[in-house]
């Protein structure tokens, strides 16, 4: 079964689950890919930071898929924020990436003590008008830093990529990307494993005949959220996947929520430099 679909506010289609290479060394990262489009996959979550950008390029290009079907997500590294330097550095990501145009271009951080994002925004707004990306977002942005983006932007961001999970469910920031009609998506959805062993999911995962990751990536696609889950194990790619043939009832969503604490596992954006 095939991911479903997500439009975004400037009108294009995105698989609402994709898979996160983050961490997913070069040596594995083109036939993880491959296997995971084999799959069932056709969106890929990667980044300059990453250092696996040509390894996603070519196993898309070795697919056979035509480029239209694999949505592919990349983002610009902290140094590279300014006009110029965040212009430079997209179209070093398109020519690693090396599959003609990027889908999805973000600010990976707002680095807010460097105060250069809404100047690399307008960068991204110049590059869209070019066709090398087709779409742009952010990443890790609070709502303050949206809001300052916002008031000077010409172009609404279409994401907004946080870390989001059981712990940090984010409600007050999804609330205000939808006022502002910006999909959210998850990184770390499954809190780096960190609620695997969780009694209270278990219970709900043996009652489904699910595991506890499925649970989880099933609560973030019907609280709408975008969702990229990672791993390097072929057999949980596509476990990850295997979401779309149950449902948690309301009751079972209400008990998850009780698991929100809005405690981060990650870095707070206000301290990335």
């Amino acid at each position: 079964m095939a991911s479903p679909l997500v439009t975004l506010n400037d009108g294009r289609l995105m698989p609402q689950l994709g898979l996160g290479v983050y961490k997913v060394n070069q040596d594995i990262a083109v036939q993880l890919v491959q296997t995971a489009i084999e799959i069932g996959y056709r969106r890929v979550d990667t980044a300059a930071l990453y250092d696996n950008e040509a390894e996603v390029g070519a196993a898309i290009r070795k697919s056979g898929l035509d480029r239209e079907e694999i949505f592919v997500t990349s983002k610009i590294w902290n140094d590279r924020h300014g006009y110029q330097e965040a212009k430079e550095a997209i179209q070093e990501s398109v020519d690693r990436l090396n599959i003609g145009y990027v889908d999805m271009m973000l600010i990976h951080w707002p680095c807010p003590k460097q105060d250069k994002f809404v100047e690399t925004w307008h960068a991204f707004e110049e590059v869209l008008e070019t066709g090398l990306v087709k779409s742009i977002g952010v990443s890790n942005f609070h709502q303050h830093h949206l809001e300052k983006l916002l008031a000077a932007a010409n172009v609404v961001p279409a994401i907004n990529q946080v870390e989001l999970h059981p712990q940090l469910a984010q409600n007050s920031l999804r609330h205000f990307n939808k006022q502002h009609n910006i999909k959210t998506e998850a990184w770390a959805p499954l809190g780096r494993a960190k609620f695997l062993e969780n009694p209270l999911l278990a219970e709900i995962a043996e009652s489904l005949g699910k595991s506890v990751a499925q649970v989880i990536i099933r609560w973030h696609l019907q609280l709408q959220n975008l969702v990229i889950p990672k791993s390097s194990n072929p057999d949980r790619l596509a476990e990850n996947f295997d979401v779309f043939d149950f449902e948690l009832s309301q009751h079972q969503m209400g008990i998850i929520a009780t698991l929100n604490t809005e405690t981060r596992i990650a870095t707070n954006p206000d301290d990335m430099n």
